[in-house]
């Protein structure tokens, strides 16, 4: 199983120790985040993202590379709604596809079940 976490997911959990506690107890831990998420979850300010900081540095944060940022783009022209759905959001989905057992926490499961209901066996969407 890989948990993925989104920017809805860094800051639902950013600073709920009791969360992430029941995370670790479940085998869920360390959670993978895509670098593109740092961007929409930070604001640039470390005593603003303090507690962001803090559970990012207990999380694996990986590259999007340029197969990963293409593979998102072809996630994000199949819905039709290109325009409307983020960047992140694809590459978080295109992430997700190439991890085994993949569960991705998020805010906002909208777009996200969007961009993988191609594959909708492959991904579970959970809203945190």
């Amino acid at each position: 199983m890989t948990l993925i976490l989104d920017s809805g997911g860094v800051s639902a959990l950013a600073g709920q120790r009791a969360r992430l506690s029941e995370l670790r107890r479940r085998g869920m831990w360390p959670p993978q985040v895509p670098t593109v998420v740092l961007t929409e979850s930070l604001t640039g300010d470390h005593r603003r993202d303090f507690h962001e900081n803090q559970l990012l540095r207990m999380c694996q944060v990986r590259d999007a590379t340029e197969q990963l940022a293409r593979a998102a783009a072809l996630l994000r022209t199949r819905t039709g709604r290109a325009s409307r759905i983020s960047v992140t959001d694809a590459i978080v989905a295109a992430f997700a596809l190439a991890c085994p057992d993949p569960i991705v926490l998020t805010s906002d499961p909208h777009d996200l079940t969007a961009l993988v209901a191609e594959h909708p066996e492959s991904v579970t969407i959970a809203r945190v």
